[in-house]
């Protein structure tokens, strides 16, 4: 199992410190959020993905992935009517995917639910289909870049566009390009899915959808910290010799930060060695 944590639950300590955190606690890897580095993420460049990427080897991590890609600058949409809105949401995710490469990360999750969700008066089937469009237009770029990007399935209660893995996955399909894929977050699955999520994630792995997993509770704790059993999530992964990252991403941390990365990581080695 290769465990990466998603950085911003370090904030703030600087990248360097939460590199040497993750590592004490048994991660192999940091998941990057670009508002976590820069004000405006898109002012990053190529030399300071490369510096990312030194710092988290001075430690011997690797950067997993990229996700939180859309938090700022604040503006940005994929589903506006505003073709130039559009087109600036779309020029940072090019550049983001080339960040990614430079910094050796080999996926990006693309969640970002308000950039992605209706306007007023919008119908939730113009912002899918718009939505489509804009990863139909990414994935060549992800793929000359050799990084996948994958839409994340999410709660009804954060976006009604993309709910189920089984909607990414249509959605994946209908575009079909291999540098787009889906990927599993076990809290949004355990609110949207109707079957449990280690079958989700089972059929969807079977079919080759997912690329990517993160971790947490139902109740946005990280893993361990609520009534989620991570058991049989981590059980699949293994049947399945998943290769691919396994990221701790709690977005209620208790005690706080560092605490709850400490005690996810904990929590996830115990269930891993204990597995058939």
């Amino acid at each position: 199992m290769k465990l990466s944590l998603c950085n911003e639950v370090l904030l703030p300590l600087p990248l360097a410190a939460q590199c040497e955190a993750a590592a004490r606690w048994g991660y192999a890897a940091l998941e990057l959020a670009p508002f976590t580095l820069a004000d405006d993420p898109s002012t990053l460049r190529a030399a300071d993905a490369r510096r990312w990427r030194d710092t988290a080897q001075q430690q011997g991590l690797a950067i997993s992935s990229l996700h939180w890609l859309l938090v700022r600058p604040e503006g940005l949409s994929l589903v506006s009517d505003d073709a130039a809105q559009r087109r600036r949401t779309l020029d940072l995710l090019r550049q983001l995917i080339d960040l990614a490469a430079a910094c050796g990360a080999r996926v990006l999750v693309h969640g970002s639910p308000r950039q992605r969700s209706p306007g007023p008066g919008q119908s939730v089937a113009d912002a899918l289909a718009r939505f489509e469009a804009a990863l139909a237009e990414l994935a060549p770029h992800a793929a000359a870049a050799g990084v996948t990007y994958c839409v994340e399935p999410l709660g009804r209660f954060e976006t009604p566009v993309i709910n189920t893995v089984a909607e990414a996955a249509d959605l994946v399909d209908r575009v079909g390009s291999p540098a787009l894929r889906t990927m599993l977050d076990v809290s949004a699955a355990s609110h949207s899915e109707s079957e449990p999520v280690h079958e989700v994630l089972r059929r969807f792995l079977a079919s080759g959808h997912i690329a990517h997993v993160q971790l947490n509770d139902h109740n946005r704790r990280g893993p361990g910290q609520g009534d989620t059993d991570q058991r049989p999530v981590l059980q699949v992964l293994k049947d399945s010799a998943y290769a691919g990252w396994v990221a701790v991403e709690p977005f209620d941390c208790v005690p706080d930060g560092p605490g709850c990365a400490e005690a996810s990581a904990r929590h996830v080695h115990q269930l891993w060695k204990g597995l058939t």
